[in-house]
Order: C-alpha cells, then structure tokens, then sequence
C-alpha cells in the first residue's frame, strides 16, 4: 500500500492559506490589491472585532462576470499571467491566483461582483472552502468581499492572533501603507462600524504623504529624485533632525508594491552617513520604478519581499539620491532668510506608473532652532576660542598607525573619578565631550549620556513618589495626532504616564491632549517623545504596570530631557553637570548601558610622545 498520498483540494487550499493569510491584515492586505488591480478608484474596508467577526472590502472597478467570479475562487485561477514571460515580468499587484481560494478555504467567504457588461451581479458563498450558494443578485458595478469568522475551521491559529486592537492597528497600517503609494485612489476604514481614516483623493501625492506622515513634517520632509538608465527614484526623506526609534516610518515602493528590503534600508542610511545619530531612523518615503523583468516579486508568499537582477545599481541610486538631495539643501541655505527656493524638480518616468509622486509644495522658508537649554543652567554657553589649546590639539593629531599614542585605546579605563566635583575642567571638544584634569589623568565625559544619567534617576524618584513632584503645568495643552497603532498604545498606557508625570489624556479618535510633563522635560518637544515611547513599547511589548516597560518609557524621557550633543556649554554649566553627576547612584554608564566617562593615565600620553620608555 502506498504511503504517499495527493492532498485534497481543501486541505490544500487550507496548507495555501497558512502562507498567504498570516493575519487578518494578510487577507485585507490580498483584497486591496486585487480592487487596485481591478482599476478601482474608491475602496472601502469595513472591519469587525480586528477581522476576527468581518473582513470586508468593496470598490468600484472592473467587476467580474457570472463565470469570472466562480474561476476566481479555484486555486491557481488568475487573469495576471497568461505565460512563462509574463512571470517574470509581473506589472501587477496580484498575480499567484492562491489568494481567494486560500481566504475562503479558512472563512464563511462571500463574493458579490458584478461587470460591465452583465446585467445583474453575481453572489457566490463558500464555507471552508466548500461552494454552498451561486445566484444572481441586484450590485453596482466593482467587487465585494465579506469575509467572516476567519479560521473558524482552524483553531490552531485562530487562537495565534493577537489583541483586538493589535490586529487592527496591522490593518490600518496596511492600509496607510497603501494608501500613501496611490494617492489617486479614495481610500477608507471602518472598524466596529466607526470611521477610523478616511483618505479623499489627492491631486497633489505631497498631501497624501503628510495625511499619512503628519501634518507636523508638512516643512521637514524633502523631495528627492534620481534618473539613470532605467532606474528611476522619487519620493521624500526627512530632515535629519526628525528621527525615530525604529525602522515603522520608512516606506520602500517597487512598482507600486510595498515591500521591505534591507539593502535599501542599508543605502538610505549610508546617504545620511555623518547627519544622524546612530541607532536612529528617518522618515522616508521612496518609489522606484524599474524594467519589470528586472525585478523578481515571487520570492515570497506574501510578496514582501523582492529580488533585483542588478541589486548594486538599485543601492547606489538610493544612497546617490540621499546624498544629492543633502548638498541641494545645503547649497539653497545660503539663500536669504524667507526668499522662494526652487525644490528639486522630480524628473518624469521612462515607465508610466500612477503613484509617481509630483513636485511638493512646501514652505521652503529657512527656519532657524534654537536649542533649549537645561533647567538646571543659568549661564550663557559660552564658545571656546579656536586659537586655544582644545582649537589647536585637533589640528595636531597624529595620525600614523605606528605611532605608539595608539596604544592609549588598549589603557583607556572606564571607571569615573572618586568625585567629578574634584575635575579640574579644561573645556570641550567639538560640543561633544568634556575635558577635565583629574590628577594625572586626562577625563573626558560624554555630556549627552552625563546628563541623561542625571535626568533619569531624578525622573526614577519622582515615579518612586508616583509621580509627586515637579511637574509644569502646559499654558495650553498640547494637541497631539498619532496613527492607529500608535494611538493604541499610548490610551493603553495613559494610567502609567500619568504615574510617571506625563499627565495625558485621550481626545477621541487618534488625538490626545497632553496637560502636563515633569519639571525636567518642559523644554523638549512633546509629540516626538510620545511617537518614540508607542513605538518602542510596540517594539518590546507592553502590559500596564510592567515594570520593564515603564523603565524603558523614563530611559526614553530622560534622552529627550538631556541636553544634546554638539551643544555648546559655559564653564559654569559644566561645573554644575559634574555636581550632579556625583549625586547620581550609578554615575558610570548612561540609562542606555554607554559608558558616560573614560580615563587616560599621563603616563601612557609620555610615552607617546617619547618622553619615558
């Protein structure tokens, strides 16, 4: 008897669905695309209980006839491809024919659709995959998909998915994603019978962009362009300045399809090599647009991911891109506060793709910031003169790798003085670092990570007295708007913001109001503090009154309180920083685990110089 069997149809659409349908922003994710590729120009999305309850999607395009709509729900049924040539130049969103019978092989599915050209709509209901009712029904032309109680037949990964609000903060970031590539289509989402976006059609994609992004960037989000051969690249980046904890806010279009690709990741990064801190990640959004045969989209179920037939050429132009939108704008600084620059013009594509984006219109004034300083600093930073011994020891560095001043790495100690008050300060080096004298060894203390230390234990007392202490009170509380998965967390986490003096509270919708901040943060900005703490709990996962995770939430305002490198500070203030760094429990190492001071020994400087042997 044999042992080798042919599966059934069902339990082979039900093995299909395990690849395509993760989750149920998987199966709003498949729908959404096949209604683009249907030519649709409003699309609507109503989903129950985070599609545990109703899945449904229904837009306005091609439709389908009596006998398309029954083909549609057989495996490896498709009108994308018709030959081998056409898979390896795929120009569609949709194109493995494994999505609708995967979908209805694990929900009560119901298909209503109607073309053209048929006189009335057709109804086709399936049940894990088994046909139950085709009829005739009155529709408007276009698609509608309800798909209910999915993986009612499959518990096993039915009790996998997460969080009501989990789910549904996936399908609204689908759905943004998405959104943000084909500015042209209307766009809207329902969850529990309640509006939660709405997206109108935009003639201009730079609206769409910052409906997506934030009205907050509409002045720090940068057109970028870049043509060569067939590669061709357009889209926004941000400013360096604007920077997030995680990789969320960086949106990669291939063709219209959004994918993740960390080469690309990798050569955006290297375009802002030497303008971002490390560990920190800009907001961008890039749209390349290449020969369709030269990139491979079936390497992955869900077609996440993509292949490139000239990988190197593709990295290049991104990092290229990256770097010449960054010498256009230092060239148009030297312009004359609040005159008209022109924003670098984007070039029309070789390949007609609808998500192209346009030239932005943005306030393209030069806006000049200055950095708040401390609460703790009364005096006036003070610059310290070029022609001094710190302006002149950077010139005389030695640079030879056989010169035994390299050897000081290998002696460098990470142990602070008995006391900082007892420094002798000398000054600073490049706004970065502090240079003091401590017997015979050279100091020197990262002041970012220093003062960071210090706001963070201040801020451990005051949630040690559940929030008693300092707070300011806002003259006018802070209005601020966050996407759905953000939005999520943070009315989550409301109770233990508060007990950390972050008194905030939820305004309906995606919008909360933040009334008051502790003492120590009432000159950092608010909204990107807030937009941090929702993506790193996201990130490492949160439970109210964890105690993990509130720990992370005061590493993250006490970064945001401290003062910033590159910051010039005044002998005084530097006095006062080392004061309160010997009253800190563990002066060595800033919240993040970086040591905060290193040590020198003289000896190892005369021994470099020749002096000793």
């Amino acid at each position: 008897m044999s042992i080798i069997k042919i599966l059934p149809d069902i339990l082979s659409n039900k093995i299909a669905a395990g690849e395509v349908v993760e989750r149920p922003a998987s199966v709003v994710k498949e729908l959404v695309e096949n209604a683009i590729d249907a030519k649709s120009d409003k699309i609507s999305v109503a989903i129950e209980q985070g599609g545990r309850s109703l899945i449904q999607v229904a837009d306005n395009g091609q439709g389908m006839s009596h006998d398309d709509a029954l083909l549609s729900i057989e495996r490896y049924a498709t009108s994308k491809i018709y030959t081998d040539a056409d898979l390896y130049a795929i120009q569609t969103l949709g194109f493995r024919g494994e999505a609708l019978p995967s979908i209805a092989a694990v929900s009560k599915f119901t298909l209503t659709t109607k073309d053209a050209s048929s006189m009335a709509g057709t109804e086709v209901q399936v049940e894990g995959g088994r046909i139950l009712k085709v009829s005739e029904t009155g529709a408007p032309q276009g698609t509608m998909i309800a798909v209910r109680q999915l993986f009612f037949n499959t518990p096993a990964r039915r009790k996998f998915l997460k969080a009501v609000g989990t789910e549904m903060a996936h399908i609204a970031d689908m759905i943004s994603c998405t959104a943000l590539a084909w500015p042209q289509i209307q766009f809207r989402l329902e969850h529990n019978h309640k509006t939660v976006k709405s997206w109108s059609r935009a003639e201009n994609p730079f609206d769409r962009l910052i409906d997506v992004v934030g009205h907050d960037l509409l002045t720090l989000m940068h057109p970028l362009a870049f043509n060569h051969s067939d590669i061709q690249l357009s889209g926004w980046i941000s400013d360096p300045s604007v920077t997030r904890a995680t990789s969320q806010k960086i949106y990669i279009y291939i063709n219209g399809r959004h994918v993740k690709d960390r080469g690309i990741q990798y050569a955006l990064f290297e375009g802002y090599k030497g303008r971002m801190m490390k560990g920190q990640f800009p907001v961008a959004v890039l749209f390349l647009v290449l020969p369709p045969d030269q990139v491979d989209v079936n390497v992955h179920p869900t077609k996440s991911e993509v292949r490139f037939a000239r990988q190197s050429q593709v990295y290049e132009a991104v990092r290229t891109a990256v770097e010449q939108t960054w010498k256009t704008r230092r060239q148009a600084s030297w312009a004359p506060a609040g005159s008209e620059r022109q924003q670098p013009r984007i070039s029309e594509p070789l390949f007609s793709y609808p998500f192209l984006p346009k030239q932005a219109k943005m306030d393209t004034k030069i806006i000049f910031k200055k950095n708040p300083e401390p609460d703790f600093f009364s005096n006036t930073p003070a610059q310290i003169a070029p022609d001094t011994f710190l302006g002149k020891m950077e010139k005389a560095r030695v640079r030879s790798e056989e010169h035994p001043l390299y050897e000081l790495a290998e002696s460098v100690k990470t142990n602070s003085p008995q006391k900082f008050a007892d420094c002798s300060v000398i000054g600073q080096f490049r706004n970065l670092y502090i240079l003091c004298e401590y017997g015979d060894d050279l100091v020197v203390i990262d002041q970012h990570a220093a003062h960071e230390r210090i706001v963070y234990e201040k801020l451990k007392r005051q949630q040690a007295r559940k929030g008693e202490g300092q707070r300011q009170t806002l003259m006018i509380p802070e209005t601020i708007e966050l996407s759905f998965k953000e939005s999520a967390l943070i009315e989550q986490m409301v109770p233990d913001l508060c007990g950390l003096g972050l008194e905030i509270e939820h305004f309906g919708g995606n919008t909360f109001v933040v009334k008051s901040v502790p003492a120590l943060l009432a000159e950092s900005t608010i909204k990107p503090l807030i937009v941090e703490i929702a993506e790193t709990m996201d990130a490492v996962g949160y439970s109210p009154g964890l105690a993990d995770a509130l720990d992370q939430c005061l590493i993250l305002m006490a970064c945001h309180g401290a003062i910033r490198a590159h910051q010039s500070l005044s002998i005084m203030e530097i006095r006062e920083l080392l004061f309160q760094l010997d009253q800190c429990e563990n002066p060595n190492s800033c919240p993040h685990g970086r040591p905060t001071v290193i040590r020198w020994p003289l000896k190892q400087f005369e021994k470099g110089f020749k002096r000793t042997a």
